[in-house]
């Protein structure tokens, strides 16, 4: 289906897709974790985060959470 794309910003280049238009199938090339207490990946202007207990729990039982095995 066609798209009229308007003005666009890329502010930093460190992997991921970028696709305008039609796509069939798009795949990552590469996967990451993190773990981030709470209010840690707000991002923008004028941020207010107000927590009185905060805790990450980064144990990860199942260990493979995206498998990118043969992905060319």
């Amino acid at each position: 289906m066609p798209a009229i794309i308007g003005p666009i910003c890329i502010n930093s280049v460190g992997g991921g897709v970028v696709n305008f238009g039609d796509s069939f199938y798009l795949s990552p090339k590469s996967s990451s974790k993190t773990a981030s207490g709470s209010g840690g990946g707000n991002t923008g202007d004028f941020i207010i985060v107000n927590n009185i207990v905060s805790a990450t729990n980064s144990l990860d039982p199942d260990v493979n959470d995206q498998n990118i095995v043969a992905n060319n």
